[in-house]
């Protein structure tokens, strides 16, 4: 190149007015978190859009090693195994998805009806294809609504029964159902609503592929007592949702101390993936960094 074309060009180029890009902005791998944080699909469609597999690299991006999708058996095959290349390639660990229709208003798994029961295990059967697309080890179960014509002892033995079957169908594939109690505010009338009553029942099954899932915004609000009951229910714990309260939103956006409960979960040894299942605190792009910011925030 000549001079006089050089000149030109870098005249050019200096008239072009300069961007200043925050650390946002750019694609940058971030600091891996420290402990097996898991969002959910949607919780930053605004940065990275409304597809999936964008999102999943962008949860990668930002540090996250995990992340839960509750509809995976609801996506397309095509979908899911999309989904698990990104996973695969990015060092994604897959979380739970729940395994099957939940009865929110009549009761199912605590009535012992023989046909919503082979209902669920048709559910569970179908789980496990979903689980080797995608390597989840972990599927959510809800038992439904209370049979209020039985007493709750008949209620739990019909819904260890079931439990046990779905294990049967599991063990082999050294895949878990998570028992998931919910608070009586957000879902009044549910059969299975705190930790003691899922450690019970976990017991009673006897099988590693049946186990807790302690979500401590529903135990905050249910019965409170949240590291206590960490450590009396510890052996039977497979997996941990998150969110404050009140909202259920981010940590640090309500009253839970959750600095002091990772701190405590991490001293217990726990490896295990901790599921962010809860909304951003305020709408759009900035709501989804401040997420971001908050779990930088309480990480260990």
């Amino acid at each position: 190149m000549n001079r006089r074309n050089f000149n030109k060009l870098s005249a050019a180029i200096l008239a072009i007015p300069f961007i200043k890009y925050s650390d946002q902005d750019l694609n940058f791998q971030e600091k891996a978190f420290n402990l097996k944080f898991a969002p959910h699909i949607g919780m930053f469609k605004h940065l990275a859009g409304e597809d999936p597999v964008e999102q999943l690299k962008f949860m990668a991006d930002q540090g996250f090693s995990a992340f839960e999708d509750n509809g995976m058996p609801n996506r397309s095959v095509a979908q899911q195994e999309a989904m698990a290349q990104v996973m695969q390639a990015r060092n994604i660990e897959m979380g739970v998805f729940v395994a099957h229709k939940i009865y929110w208003k009549e009761p199912s798994l605590a009535s012992g009806n023989k046909s919503k029961r082979e209902e669920f295990l048709d559910y569970i059967r179908n789980s496990v294809e979903v689980a080797k697309r995608v390597n989840a080890k972990w599927m959510t179960v809800v038992p439904g609504h209370l049979d209020l014509r039985q007493d709750i002892g008949y209620q739990t033995a019909h819904v260890i029964e079931t439990l046990k079957r779905a294990a049967d169908i599991l063990e082999p594939h050294d895949l878990t159902v998570v028992l998931e109690p919910l608070n009586f505010r957000d879902h009044p009338g549910l059969f299975l609503t705190k930790i003691p009553q899922a450690y019970q029942i976990c017991k009673a099954v006897n099988s590693p592929s049946c186990k807790i899932l302690f979500d401590i915004y529903h135990q905050q609000i249910h019965e409170g007592n949240i590291i206590p009951n960490i450590d009396l229910a510890w052996e039977e714990i497979a997996y941990f949702q998150i969110g404050d309260n009140p909202g259920r939103k981010e940590p640090t956006s309500g009253e839970i101390n959750y600095k002091n409960v990772f701190k405590h979960i991490h001293e217990k040894g726990f490896t295990g993936i901790l599921g962010m299942e809860h909304g951003n605190s305020q709408e759009g792009v900035e709501g989804e960094r401040k997420v971001i910011a908050a779990y930088r925030s309480v990480d260990i």
